[in-house]
């Protein structure tokens, strides 16, 4: 659930010639990048376009559902993301435990320090001001949403000056890197996980019930005649939508190596611009690191991250034109326009302090048995807490 408002999507409302012209762009994209580095790449691509699909089909984010668990308690959007972390993580623990042989994947296991506490709580504040989290923005972009193209600038933005000061950012200090799966073996860290979760889960529930009188399902069957209209038009549940994310996850770990990421892309492509126009960039340390160096020396369709997310915007794009909701209206105010600018800043220099967002740092972290993604749940969510509270101060939302 994101701040887009989710219609029923409708058949009779498809909007062909926009449909083609997404077909088009993402079988011409994926032989461009075929052509030009590898056919893993172009997979990588297509991946991109299902998680599009996925999100735009089900409107499935983690914004909208977390603003309405603080405001109304209503946990239906929470327990589904629960659930994807928990598939998630029985399909990703094995293999990092190195159950399959000849099976080479890392996980998403990073310090835990000030810099994942202080960026998850920024990234926090702007998922509400900005209107969308890191997946969140990409897929309502691609669906024409004109105030998240802007979110997205200057997410872009945030994230290349956070990656100017990062290193201040790591001089605070860190406990170094922990991964349960490393610390305790893959099952023992997997049932730690799952009871972290349930612990999670019921919290949910119970806040659920205590403030509302019934507790919305997540897993809302579909009649066996509307399954193939819906899985092309949309109107997807929830739980499509998670087991959607989880299996496309996998095809990631197997494909790149690692899970899926988003954040890294935006702030290669900002440096790569300010190089570009001449800014100096000699004293970010951060660009001297191995990959990181390597990819901005290198075209943006050998970067995993760069040509998901292309994938992603497209594949959305297609899921809104095929249900009849591309390009919706916006009605854009000045507290809108501060808020999502001030918003893709913090979302942007938020991520890069804190390794990632929902799903490089909360999804991957966690689903990678890393106790930084634990630390950026708990910090994130409160910073949604204080972002929901400045929506209603600055008039974008009701008192509640």
């Amino acid at each position: 659930m994101t701040d887009a408002s989710v219609q029923t999507p409708d058949s009779h409302h498809l909007e062909s010639g926009t449909v083609a012209l997404f077909v088009i762009a993402i079988a011409g994209l994926s032989l461009v990048i075929q052509n030009i580095t590898h056919v893993r790449q172009a997979m990588l691509f297509l991946i991109g376009v299902g998680f599009g699909i996925c999100l735009l089909h089900a409107m499935f984010g983690f914004t909208g559902g977390w603003r309405m668990f603080i405001r109304s308690r209503n946990s239906t959007g929470v327990r589904a993301q629960i659930f994807l972390l928990a598939l998630t993580s029985i399909l990703f623990f094995p293999i990092l435990g190195g159950v399959f042989e000849g099976t080479s994947a890392s996980g998403a296991v990073s310090p835990v320090g000030y810099a994942v506490l202080i960026g998850a709580f920024l990234f926090g504040i702007g998922m509400q001001l900005g209107g969308g989290c890191g997946s969140g923005t990409l897929f309502t972009m691609g669906q024409g949403q004109v105030d998240m193209l802007l979110t997205l600038l200057f997410f872009i933005v945030g994230a290349t000056i956070g990656s100017s000061h990062l290193s201040w950012w790591h001089e605070l200090g860190d406990v170094g890197t922990i991964s349960l799966i490393t610390s305790y073996g893959w099952v023992p860290a997997l049932l730690m996980t799952f009871t972290g979760l349930l612990i999670l889960y019921l919290l949910a529930v119970f806040l659920d019930k205590r403030r509302n009188q019934h507790l919305q399902p997540v897993f809302v069957p579909v009649p066996r005649e509307k399954i193939i209209p819906n899985l092309i038009f949309g109107k997807w549940p929830l739980w499509w939508a998670v087991l959607g994310l989880a299996i496309f996850n996998l095809l990631t770990m197997l494909t790149a190596g690692h899970p899926w990421s988003i954040t890294f892309a935006f702030s290669l492509w900002g440096t790569k611009f300010w190089s570009a126009i001449g800014g100096d960039i000699s004293s970010w340390s951060y660009w001297q690191l191995s990959y990181p160096d390597h990819a901005l020396n290198s075209s943006v369709l050998l970067d995993n991250t760069s040509v998901m997310d292309f994938g992603l915007i497209l594949g959305a794009g297609l899921a809104a034109a095929l249900a009849g909701r591309f390009a919706p209206a916006a009605k854009m105010t000045t507290n809108k326009w501060a808020a999502v600018i001030i918003g893709g800043l913090l979302l942007g220099y938020g991520a890069r302090l804190a390794f990632g967002c929902n799903i490089g740092a909360l999804l991957a972290g966690i689903s990678s048995g890393s106790v930084h993604g634990w630390l950026w749940l708990v910090s994130a969510f409160i910073g949604n807490i204080v972002g929901t509270r400045v929506r209603v101060v600055i008039g974008l939302d009701k008192p509640y």
